[in-house]
């Protein structure tokens, strides 16, 4: 009976072929024959992924080299169609020029115990072995997964999403369309704050907002490096970058203003405007900062702060090319350009365009 299921294979009569293996697993259900069948009924009916868990299970259970060979074959002819049908589906996905922009693709953080059903659903969707891909799923922080076109990021994105791995991305112009206002100090806390501020263009000026207009609050440091002298392992005395300090951030957002509000611990003139803190003349730039973030945070309790910044750095510091693309709009005096500081605003910036398309439901 396996030679007439071959031979309505043959003639593309799979109704026929059909009715014989339902029979054929009732009479010889441990015949491999009817399962390598089995297999090649689902694949002409659209089910390639039962067709290739069929095949699989051949590979690792049967030992007869025709259907071991066939069945390897079968898998990569399998793996091929997916490949074309996802190199059509990129190419149609990036084909308008908005979606050929070059963007970013952000993981969000996964509870531990999701990541034994999440990581073979991601291995499979990003073509990775499915150790390598529970790595790659965070748990605590955002994670920077991929830059690239962002039309491509979407088609990935879209399918990590369906299959409830959270996940979000934007293109890079979205970041760069922010204004951040360099702030130097309150000036007013009451009816309403106002900020004397420079702004991209390094003018002065200043500007009042309310408090309910900040949707969320993001910190972080920044290394500061310095060159230092060194003893090798030779005993010599060399040169080395190393960080010897950090520089403290806080970033509020006015998405209503499409804006951020950025201040730092070296950058705030904590001699003028309002006093945030007693005598704060007398006390050292880590006590007036800590007291200015305080002050601020009592404002507006409700606002979530964003504190994760280091662990996303550490998966984003590596993308020299994407990152020498974002003005980082910080002031710090360096020596050398370092990625740490576009890092900062990338992040700072996704925060703001990712809770902006939450508040907007798109």
């Amino acid at each position: 009976m396996i030679k007439q299921v071959a031979t309505a294979f043959e003639h593309k009569d799979y109704q026929t072929a059909a009715k014989l293996i339902k029979q054929l697993l009732k009479e010889t259900p441990e015949d491999p024959w009817v399962h390598f069948y089995l297999g090649q009924l689902h694949e002409v009916s659209g089910k390639r992924q039962q067709a290739e868990k069929i095949y699989r299970q051949l590979l690792r259970n049967t030992t007869n080299t025709k259907i071991v060979n066939q069945s390897r074959q079968r898998l990569q002819r399998l793996q091929e169609i997916e490949q074309e049908e996802r190199q059509r589906a990129i190419s149609k996905a990036t084909s308008e020029p908005s979606h050929a922009e070059p963007g970013v693709l952000v993981l969000e953080p996964l509870a531990t115990e999701l990541k034994t059903t999440a990581a073979p659903k991601f291995a499979q969707i990003m073509q990775l072995d499915p150790y390598s891909a529970r790595l790659m799923l965070p748990s605590r922080g955002w994670r920077l997964y991929r830059t690239g076109q962002v039309g491509e990021l979407q088609f990935y994105g879209q399918q990590l999403q369906q299959v409830g791995i959270p996940c979000f991305w934007t293109t890079i112009a979205a970041i760069k369309q922010i204004q951040v206002f360099q702030v130097k100090h309150f000036s007013e806390s009451d009816p309403k704050p106002t900020v004397v501020c420079r702004n991209q263009e390094n003018q002065f000026g200043s500007l009042t907002f309310d408090w309910s207009e900040v949707t969320a609050r993001v910190v972080g440091m920044l290394p500061i490096f310095e060159q230092v002298i060194d003893v090798d392992s030779r005993h010599q005395l060399e040169w080395k970058t190393k960080t010897q300090d950090h520089a403290q951030f806080c970033d509020l957002h006015l998405p209503s203003r499409n804006c951020i509000l950025r201040l730092y611990d070296h950058g705030y003139e904590f001699q003028k405007g309002i006093e945030i803190a007693d005598q704060a003349s007398q006390n050292t730039i880590t006590i007036n900062w800590n007291s200015l973030v305080q002050w601020i945070f009592k404002q507006i309790p409700q606002v979530k702060t964003w504190s994760n910044f280091t662990h996303f750095a550490e998966t984003a510091l590596d993308q020299t090319e994407m990152l020498g693309n974002i003005q980082p709009h910080i002031h710090l005096l360096r020596r050398e350009k370092t990625n740490w500081d576009p890092a900062f605003h990338l992040y700072s910036g996704l925060v703001f365009v990712n809770e902006l398309k939450n508040c907007l439901g798109s």
